[in-house]
Formats: C-alpha cells, sequence, structure tokens
C-alpha cells in the first residue's frame, strides 16, 4: 500500500506531507483548489512526463518522494532485485523537476530513470483519469482493457513480439528472393576482391614492417661501412676510445689515492667502461648481421608497390588494407548467413507457427472473459441508473496482426430494443461517463495492484446514481486502498478518511493544503457540497445523516 507522500515546491503547493490508510480516502474541495495535484504529482513519480510549468513560482525545483509498503508484494520485490535497486521492507520513489524541465529519478536512493519508475509503477497503483471515456472510445483501450481482465496482458505483449519476428523474417525471405540475383553477382566480386586482398599477405603491422625494411635493405651497404667505422673508433684503432678510457681510469684512480672526493668520478668512468664496451660488441654483431641482399629488397619493393596500387584502386590507405580485407570477408559472411530461400523459408513458417500457437491462445483467452465482462460491465451499469442497458464485447475475426486474431470493439445498447452499437455512436457524454465508471470498477475487480485512484471519475453522474456510486468505491476499499477525487456530497460521505483541499493567499502567491477532517470537520465540507455558500443547520443536518448512513 502507499505509505506516504511528500510534495515540495510543485505547481501552488510549497510543502506537503501526508499519511495514508487502508481503505476509501476521499478527496475533496472547491473547484480550483488543486484537487488533481495530488493526482499529477503521483503520476510524476511513477515515470510520467515532466513539464518545466510543475515547479513553484519562485522555486528553482518541484520534488515528490512516495513511500510504499512491499508486504505481499513479491512481483515488487523481484523486479527490485532485478534491477539491482532492493532495499528494506519499503520501497521509496522520488522524483525531481527544475525549472528547465530536466529531470533526476531515485528509487531506494539510488539514480533510476523514468521508464524504471514506470515500470514499478505498474505494480503499485492503477489510475483511472476523469477522462477515462474518452480513451474508451477508442479500439485498442478497449482491447486492452479485455485482455488485462482476462489476466492475458503478457501473453499479448508476447503476440506482438512473435508477429514481429514473423513479418522480419518474411521481409529477409522477399528480399533474398527479389535480390537473389544481386547477391550472387555482389558474392562473386566480394570473393575475387578478398583473393587479390590475400594475395598482398596484409596485416595490419606489415606496412610499417615494409618499410622499415626497405630502409634498411636501401642501405645496407652505408650501414656496414659506418657500423665498421664507429667500431674501429670505439675499440680497434690505435688511438681508440676504449684505450683513451683505460688510461684516464688509471690517472684518476692514482688521483683519487689522495682525495677520496673523486672516488665518485673512478666509478662513473667504469660504468662508461662497461657501456662503451657492450656498444662495440653489439657494432660487432650487427656488423656480422647485416648483408646485401638484392632479392629480399626487389621483393620488399614488389610489396610495397602492390600495396601502393591497391590502396589506389580501393581509395584507402595502405596501412588500411588490412581492414579493408577484414570489412569485405564479414560483409561475404553476411550475405551467406542469409541462407537460401528455402532455409529463409523454413524459418519463417517457424514463426509463423509459434505465432499462431500464442495467438490462438490469446483468442481462447479473450473469447471467455469477453462473455464473463459484457455480463458485469452491464450489471454495473443497471445499478447506475441504465437498466436497460448492456454492454457486448465483441470479437470480430480479422487477419493476423500485432493484436493477434480479431478485432475487440465495445458495443452499447442504452436503451430497451436497440442493437448494440459502438460507443462512440450511441453513448451521450453522461452514459459514456456512467459507462467508462461501471467498466472501470468491474476491471478494479480483478487488479493486481494494491492502490487504485479514481480522478473525478463521477463527472456528470448525480443524484441516486452518485449514492450508488459512492457504495461502488467503498466497497473496493474493503479489497484495496482506492482515493478519490470527487465533487459529489453523496460519494465523498462514503469515505473511511476525508481530505479537502483549500487554497489560501500567502506573500502574494497562492498556495494549496490539504488536512485530513474529523467528524464535525466533515459534516461542515458535506454541507458545503450539498448547500454553497448559504450552509444551513437543515443543511448540516441532511450532511451528518449521510455520513452515518
Amino acid at each position: 500500500m502507499l505509505l506516504g507522500l511528500r510534495i515540495r515546491d510543485f505547481i501552488i503547493v510549497d510543502r506537503l506531507e501526508l499519511l495514508f490508510q487502508h481503505g476509501f480516502t476521499v478527496l475533496t474541495g472547491e473547484t480550483g483548489a488543486g484537487k488533481s495535484i495530488l493526482i499529477d504529482a503521483l503520476s510524476l513519480v511513477l515515470g510520467e512526463k515532466a513539464e518545466p510549468g510543475m515547479v513553484r513560482s519562485g522555486a528553482e525545483k518541484a520534488e515528490i518522494e512516495a513511500e510504499f509498503d512491499l508486504l505481499n508484494l513479491p512481483a515488487v520485490n523481484d523486479w527490485l532485485q532485478q534491477q539491482e535497486l532492493d532495499g528494506e521492507e519499503v520501497l521509496l520513489l522520488r522524483r525531481t523537476v527544475d525549472v528547465n524541465g530536466r529531470t533526476r529519478a531515485f528509487i531506494n536512493g539510488r539514480s533510476a530513470t523514468a521508464q524504471q519508475l514506470k515500470e514499478v509503477g505498474e505494480f503499485l497503483i492503477d489510475i483511472h483519469g476523469q477522462h477515462a471515456h474518452q480513451s474508451l472510445l477508442r479500439l485498442d483501450a478497449q482491447r486492452q482493457l479485455l485482455d488485462a481482465y482476462a489476466g492475458q496482458s503478457e501473453v499479448a505483449r508476447q503476440v506482438r513480439q512473435a508477429y514481429s519476428a514473423w513479418m522480419a523474417l518474411l521481409k529477409a525471405r522477399r528480399d533474398y528472393e527479389a535480390n537473389a540475383a544481386a547477391y550472387a553477382a555482389e558474392r562473386e566480386q566480394l570473393q575475387w576482391q578478398i583473393n587479390e586482398l590475400q594475395a598482398l599477405e596484409c596485416t595490419p603491422d606489415s606496412w610499417s614492417e615494409w618499410q622499415a625494411e626497405h630502409a634498411r635493405l636501401s642501405h645496407a651497404a652505408s650501414l656496414i661501412e659506418g657500423s665498421q667505422q664507429l667500431l674501429a673508433l670505439l675499440a680497434e684503432d690505435d688511438s681508440n676510445c676504449l684505450s683513451m678510457l683505460g688510461a684516464a681510469q688509471h690517472k684518476l684512480a692514482e688521483l683519487a689515492g689522495y682525495d677520496g672526493a673523486l672516488r665518485e668520478y673512478v666509478d662513473m668512468l667504469a660504468s662508461a667502461d662497461i657501456l662503451l664496451r657492450e656498444a662495440a660488441q653489439g657494432l660487432r654483431r650487427y656488423g656480422q648481421r647485416v648483408d646485401l641482399d638484392p632479392s629480399r629488397l626487389q621483393e620488399i619493393d614488389h610489396k610495397l608497390q602492390a600495396a601502393y596500387s591497391a590502396a589506389r584502386k580501393y581509395r584507402v590507405m595502405p596501412e588500411s588494407l588490412a581492414e579493408l580485407l577484414q570489412q569485405k570477408q564479414q560483409r561475404l559472411l553476411q550475405l551467406g548467413a542469409g541462407g537460401n530461400s528455402g532455409d529463409l523459408l523454413a524459418q519463417e513458417q517457424s514463426a509463423e507457427n509459434h505465432y499462431l500457437l500464442l495467438a490462438r491462445q490469446l483468442s481462447a483467452a479473450r473469447q471467455r472473459a469477453a462473455q464473463e465482462l459484457s455480463q458485469k460491465i452491464s450489471q454495473e451499469m443497471h445499478a447506475l441508473a441504465m437498466s436497460s442497458g448492456r454492454v457486448v464485447v465483441q470479437l470480430n475475426t480479422a487477419d493476423p496482426s500485432h493484436n493477434g486474431l480479431e478485432q475487440v470493439e465495445f458495443l452499447v445498447s442504452a436503451n430497451q430494443g436497440m442493437e448494440p452499437r459502438p460507443l462512440h455512436k450511441v453513448a451521450s457524454g453522461g452514459e459514456l461517463s456512467r459507462i467508462s465508471l461501471a467498466l472501470q470498477v468491474t476491471v478494479s475487480q480483478v487488479a493486481s495492484v494494491p492502490v487504485l485512484v479514481f480522478d473525478e471519475v463521477d463527472v456528470g453522474i448525480g443524484g441516486g446514481v452518485a449514492e450508488v456510486v459512492g457504495k461502488m468505491l467503498r466497497r473496493l476499499g474493503e479489497y484495496y486502498q482506492v482515493l478519490c477525487v470527487t465533487h459529489l456530497p453523496q460519494v465523498a460521505s462514503r469515505g473511511n478518511q476525508h481530505w479537502r483541499v483549500a487554497k489560501q493567499e500567502q506573500g502574494g502567491q497562492t498556495r494549496s493544503r490539504i488536512e485530513q477532517l474529523d467528524m464535525p470537520q466533515r459534516v461542515e465540507e458535506i454541507a458545503r457540497m450539498l448547500g454553497g455558500l448559504d450552509i444551513t443547520e437543515t443543511t448540516r443536518k441532511h450532511a451528518a445523516e449521510m455520513l452515518t448512513a
């Protein structure tokens, strides 16, 4: 259940903290007082789109925080664990909106996305808006409502996925068949190009290696001659560096015997001697290893020229030839992965069979639920002063689609003797409101969420019908936590708890506040809803009777 809601700097609310209880809670107030702000705040913290205008004038950001009890909600706990957002025995959702419309979302204190808020919110709250009857006119909304009642929302999602997979394979097969000749020509060309590039023996490092080897072979004579000259200078001439260094070492060692401060320089010359000897040995080995190899030079030169030529042909840099070869090999694999027409047809038929299996399962469930839902909605309509009214949930066979094998349509007959017709053709505004309410109450009775919110769904209803609506919602409150924004005293009087919304001027700005009413205050509020500004004792007596009925 919903435990608490904290609102800060949201529209015309500066600070507000509400604690919720079980049962049926009503929210009333004068027109424009901000009754629906509570619903808007809940919608925002459950992932709905944010707007810059939601931030209270003069504030930098709005903040909404909702706390839920997770007792008997294993599906929520499982989802939180999967998302690595699990916490304690309560769930804390938070959403902020700045003046530029930028939002941040948090679940149990950890950063989250608006989509994650929406996903977890589907386990927690079902909001029935005052304009729900408008969406009821859409066939897709009617279908979704039937699937929800039948407990088939997940199967319906699987049907949509299966249809998409089937259509993707159908398109792949048709594309293959339409372009088979072009694909064959492309494969032939690719294979020729791959063979040509492979003949170059290019690797990601070969270009730089060939260049280095070509430079070495081209200057082999200079390298041999130069290394020999250096070797002679270091170690083989009469006055070579090593002999001169040895003499210097001997002299410095003699002087260091007179002054120990020179000892560190003796060590330096010893290190230099080691390095010079290593250099001489290295040059000697290098001179033995370097050889004139005209044939190898010619071979490397040919490789470089071939690479240059291929690079110009394919309009790439020579060092990119290896990458180009990989790309063409990958494209050839892709064309090959398309298989042949027979393979694709088999895959397509398998996907079609999978879709039909799920779609027929969904159709059977829809058939069973349609009859039951029709009866229950009709019963609720009778209670709402539409004694001759009935709803027929009709399933019309259709071509396979994302939505299954049939089109769902709600037909209504408002009066006896009338054939049921589509909602948008027969229902007046008031009738549509009552039909919508009857439908919402019916569907809510099988809701899996613990919290049901009704935002002025009683618009266009009055008198005895309004009393029936109040009883309906009170009955739902025995099984769910129900919150209803209402302007009808007949509905408000049925609440287990009663909150009142009021506006007040403060510092030149309008503020909205909510307070929980005790029994005397409820009497006054119901009397106001009954009698307007001039409240008489008779009105108060009537209000008291409604609350105790």
